[in-house]
Parts: structure tokens; sequence; C-alpha cells
């Protein structure tokens, strides 16, 4: 796999790289600044981009525009975002910028995981979305509606499915069949008012009625 990596602590990029490359990956652009992370991606055209919320010049949110802006190009463009810190409306701008292609949120403590990491890049590449399992916590533990409508394992299984895990991964986290987690599912996206559909991303539109009300 192709990847383009933005970030401006030398370190952590270089870091990113080496484990990217250690997992047969191949680093083909890794720049420090947002302007450059559009250039390299336009240029290089990757299979995946890896990148700081923040970054020069104005050390704001430069990095998740500049994937957003990419995507909005390209949407068909797998994003992988970083963040310093837990920040729910940079999740739900970047859950929001697009559905062909697979998208994750990730807290930068989360690269010392190996294993956890390589195995996010996996899932966003091959189209699944991927929030940070501290980010889920966070939002379950602040919302209170519609998030009292959901029981314990509705809980459970949204949290689950926000990290980007297949219903057949639920099943086996939970020690359940997977007809539960199906059941379970479709109970709590009646209880959000997103009913069941065609539409696979409906588990998107589900995390994202905590990310926007958080």
């Amino acid at each position: 796999m192709r990847v383009v990596i933005a970030e401006d602590g030398v370190l952590i990029r270089e870091g990113i790289a080496g484990l990217l490359r250690r997992f047969g990956h191949e680093v083909v652009a890794a720049v420090g600044d947002a302007p450059a992370l559009v250039a390299a991606v336009r240029e290089q055209r990757p299979d995946l981009v890896v990148t700081d919320v923040r970054m020069p010049p104005g050390f704001s949110d430069e990095g998740l525009q500049a994937a957003i802006a990419l995507r909005a190009e390209d949407p068909a463009l797998p994003v992988l975002v970083l963040s310093q810190y837990i920040e729910q409306t940079y999740a739900a701008e970047l859950l929001e910028s697009g559905r062909r292609a697979g998208v994750g949120y990730l807290l930068k403590d989360r690269i010392g995981d190996v294993a956890e990491f390589a195995d996010a890049v996996s899932r966003v590449a091959a189209g699944h979305t991927v929030v940070d399992p501290d980010v889920v916590a966070q939002l379950l533990g602040r919302r209170r509606d519609p998030l009292t409508r959901l029981t314990p394992r509705e809980r459970e299984v949204l949290a689950l499915m926000a990290e980007g895990r297949s219903n057949a991964a639920i099943a086996r986290a939970l020690v359940v069949s997977e007809a539960a987690v199906a059941k379970h599912i479709n109970g709590l996206l009646a209880k959000l008012d997103l009913p069941p559909d065609d539409d696979v991303h409906r588990r998107v539109r589900a995390v994202l009625a905590y990310l926007r009300g958080a």
C-alpha cells in the first residue's frame, strides 16, 4: 500500500513511517505541513493518507481541512487523522467528509500500540470507519439524550461499531451470535431515528448522532 504521511514533528513522522514500512507499506511522501500534504497527494495518488490535525502554518486544524479538501477532490481516498487531544467537532467533520472511502480518527497515543495502529491503518485502507476507543468512551459518557434510550448492551455494540468492528468481530468481542448483534444494531439505529436500510454508512451516522451533539 502506498501512503502519504503529514506530521510536523520530525520524530513522530519518522516513527510512523518506520511502522508503516515494518508492515510492508510504501511511504511515498512524508511532509510537515498542510500545503505540502495536498501537493504530495495530488502528485503521488496514494492508497492512504495519514495526517495530523494541527500543522503549520497556523497549528489549528490545517491537516484536517487538507484531508477534507482532498476527499472532496477524490471521495475514494482513505484518510486516517491523528490528534493529540479528543476533539469531537474534528471527528464529526472528518466522518462527514465523504462516504465512499475509509476514514479514521485516532489519538496519537494509539501509535504506541503497534499492533492496534497497524490494524487501524488496514481497516481504514479497506474502507472501514475507525474512531478511537477513548473518543467513543467520552462521547458515550457525556451524552444523555438519546443515549438513555439505549440498553447497556446496545451501548457496547455502538462503541464497537464506532471502532470500525464488523458484526462478526462484535459478536466475538461480546461472545454472542451475529444474529444477536444484528438485532442490537437494528434496535439502537431505530432509537437514534436511523432505521436500517441498504446504506452501509448508517453505522457512521449512528456515531455522528453523538459527535454532533456531544
